[in-house]
């Protein structure tokens, strides 16, 4: 017995349907919004699982500033007079002189937070939270994809609808990644729900932190100011925590006009592009947080105590949850032993990994082409490539590492990214009844 589709709907194609609305869909129905603003008319819908607009809550902690400039909005770089931009969410909130004696360009997390929950409440008649993509369909007219059928389900009542859209644009965002071997629990966590779950922890004696990178160390500089008198081990393959490469000209590699560099490179280049520039983003932090936990260090060295124990060299082998507390064997790379540590909690900083977009695609994905590398082709527009045959589009907000560069799921471009990708969409829209013309005056 089939599940039954709710068709109220699916009665309008709609020229977009967004999947996930964090912050690079919520660039996108900006984009959107400015354009029919401008004369446009395009129409759209965008699903997001979750019940309320949320991004990266769990990690955001006190002090914890953003890695890019204000700047780098979800507006600015595309339209530097939006009424979306970060000033102009400043001066609603009447604190633009503040912001700008602040002397800063780098806003702490939990503003920009609340500045992309100021853009979303904005956008919300768009957006169905609460619903989550289940599959698509292409549909055909005259012997051509014209559009496709979204099925979606509310997560609360497991209602089925279905919509029509003539592109769909995916943003897949990340997955938490663990170490492998680690199964998450009650008292092992990745960091992404680090907020939500340290607030259960109550007087510990030993804490740990997997993870060389800017939420790594963030976490082990809170734990450490948290809990005053527990011990918070660190744990990372490197030397020690290596600096974020945050100078003008490395910073290049964000630009919009990097992109087109990047994407008319040989696969070669890009791959070197990405080997020589990693630094810029994985497992690195900002200089002043190295600086201040080597401060720390230093000074427990003059006092005679030793709470921050960075186990540098080192690599997670096990951990398995026992009594109140977690077993964590950890294995030293320079001199191969082994030790076993008793933690009251062991948080994994360990990364995310891209999501696959075609999971959601269902009978679409075996018209999407694919490289030599089997890896989604992706158009210099963000826009799957696929045969003539298909008028229908498929647009990707992240999963563009490989050809897109290294900004693929950063904040640095999604404004102009959302730019490309309105341009590319109106083009196609206004070429779309062209083919079908023709293909009906020869049936």
């Amino acid at each position: 017995m089939g599940v039954r589709v709710d068709s109220a709907l699916a009665k309008d194609i709609l020229d977009v349907v967004g999947i996930g609305f964090g912050p690079s869909n919520l660039a996108l129905a900006i984009a959107l919004t400015e354009h029919n603003q401008q004369g446009g008319a395009l129409t759209a819908r965008f699903l997001e699982r979750k019940l309320e607009f949320g991004w990266h809550q769990g990690m955001l902690l006190e002090g914890a500033t953003m890695q890019v400039s204000f700047l780098k909005d979800l507006a600015t770089l595309r339209n530097p007079v939006s009424q979306f931009s970060f000033l102009s969410y400043l001066h609603t909130r009447n604190r633009l002189a503040d912001f700008v004696n602040h002397k800063s360009f780098f806003p702490s997390r939990v503003e920009f937070h609340d500045y992309f929950r100021w853009c979303a409440d904005q956008l919300s008649p768009l957006v169905d939270y609460g619903t989550e993509a289940v599959t698509a369909r292409p549909v055909y007219e005259a012997g051509m994809v014209t559009h496709y059928e979204v099925t979606a389900r509310c997560v609360v009542t497991g209602r089925i609808t279905a919509l029509l859209a003539r592109n769909v644009v995916v943003a897949p965002g990340l997955s938490p990644e663990l170490p492998a071997g680690i199964t998450a629990g009650e008292r092992i966590w990745h960091s992404s729900e680090f907020l939500d779950r340290v607030g259960g922890i109550t007087d510990p004696r030993r804490l740990m932190v997997v993870g060389a990178g800017q939420s790594a160390a963030e976490i082990v500089d809170h734990l450490h100011r948290a809990f005053p008198s527990a011990e918070v081990y660190a744990v990372f393959a490197r030397f020690g925590y290596s600096q974020a490469d945050d100078s003008p000209f490395a910073n290049r590699i964000f630009d919009p006009a990097a992109i087109d560099d990047f994407h008319a490179a040989t696969e070669e280049t890009k791959s070197a592009l990405l080997a020589y520039h990693a630094n810029t983003n994985y497992a690195v932090v900002d200089v002043d947080l190295i600086k201040d936990l080597y401060a720390r260090t230093y000074e427990e060295k003059v006092r005679g105590v030793s709470r921050l124990r960075l186990l540098n060299m080192s690599r997670l082998k096990s951990a398995r949850a026992s009594g109140d507390g977690v077993e964590v064997t950890i294995r030293h790379e320079n001199t191969a032993r082994e030790s076993l540590v008793e933690v009251d909690a062991l948080v994994c900083a360990t990364g995310y990994r891209e999501t696959d977009p075609t999971t959601l695609l269902g009978e679409v994905e075996p018209l999407l082409w694919r490289d030599e590398q089997d890896r989604l082709r992706v158009e210099r527009d963000y826009r799957v490539a696929t045969g003539p045959e298909v008028l229908a589009g498929v647009y990707l907000c992240g999963g563009t590492e490989h050809s897109h560069g290294i900004t693929s799921s950063l904040l640095s471009t999604s404004a102009v990214r959302a730019g490309d990708i309105v341009q590319s969409i109106v083009t196609r829209v206004e070429t779309h009844a062209a083919p079908l013309r023709a293909n009906a005056g020869t049936s």
